[in-house]
């Protein structure tokens, strides 16, 4: 609808993609606002153009071996799964650890990626813990093999978690970029504010009648089920929720040696410009 050529590139977790971003191999990012923060630290500067939601619609799972971790502040001497290291995944891990009175090397984090990888690092105990998305949960909880922890696929869920709200998956780009290339930005924020207004107004059914099949990982109820537990994780028109971005900061600070001691201006990590200006 936008008249432009877009090629899709999967990666593993949020830190490859990012590292791609950095490197001039891809032009635009989905992933957790997060980086915006944790790079601005580094001296490196990206912006999140449209915020597609405002919970990280992750979920803590512990697995059936290990009833004795009841709370993050049994984490001590486990092994706890992440997509990657550096990703999303491994910074609310670590959040939630030491929100709960642990060190860093308390625990250890292990990079397990998603979907079958993380399923089967549960299964051979690999891990005990481990921080996933649908349709994973919801596959780990249906076999018994794993339960819910934290559960953060809500604002509410959330706010209990984190203490506020934590804006997650966006579509950023390098700030450097975006000077030179507002129109193709524009395009883009006009196509993904369309998709969350879409998805703002339509029943989970409709939803996965619109997505490749592949998505349904062998079971569509399944992931019907799982899309209508976190619908209300997406914001409605792709704008940031005016709170998140502190919050953010404030989780990132909690463990982050390269945030400590570092003056990070929120207003350069994204704008709402291209969203309010969105046809």
């Amino acid at each position: 609808d936008q008249g432009l050529d877009v090629e899709l590139v999967n990666s593993r977790a949020g830190v490859e993609a990012e590292n791609e971003l950095l490197a001039g191999a891809v032009q635009g990012v989905v992933g957790f606002y997060d980086h915006t923060v944790d790079l601005q630290s580094k001296g490196k500067y990206i912006q999140s153009i449209v915020q597609f939601s405002q919970a990280p619609g992750e979920v803590e799972l512990v697995s059936a071996k290990h009833p004795e971790i009841k709370s993050p502040a049994d984490f001590k001497g486990a092994t706890l799964g992440v997509t990657g290291l550096g990703s999303s995944t491994d910074f609310l891990s670590q959040y939630l650890a030491v929100r709960n009175g642990l060190k860093p090397g308390d625990y250890t984090l292990l990079p397990v990626g998603a979907g079958n990888t993380f399923i089967a690092a549960v299964k051979q105990d690999q891990i005990q813990a481990g921080m996933t998305t649908e349709p994973t949960i919801a596959q780990l909880l249906k076999t018994g093999e794993a339960s819910d922890l934290v559960d953060m696929r809500t604002p509410e869920k959330t706010k209990e978690a984190l203490g506020g709200p934590y804006p997650a998956a966006s579509f950023y780009v390098q700030s450097a970029w975006l000077e030179d290339h507002k129109d193709e930005a524009q395009k883009l924020a006009n196509a993904f504010v369309m998709t969350m207004k879409f998805i703002a107004t339509h029943s989970a059914e409709e939803i996965a009648d619109k997505m490749p099949k592949d998505y349904y990982a062998g079971n569509r109820d399944l992931y019907v089920q799982g899309l209508a537990g976190g619908k209300a994780m997406f914001t409605p028109d792709g704008r940031m929720p005016a709170d998140g971005p502190p919050t953010v900061l404030k989780v990132l600070s909690t463990f982050s040696k390269s945030l400590q001691g570092k003056q990070i201006d929120l207003s350069k990590t994204y704008t709402t410009a291209f969203v309010d200006a969105a046809k």
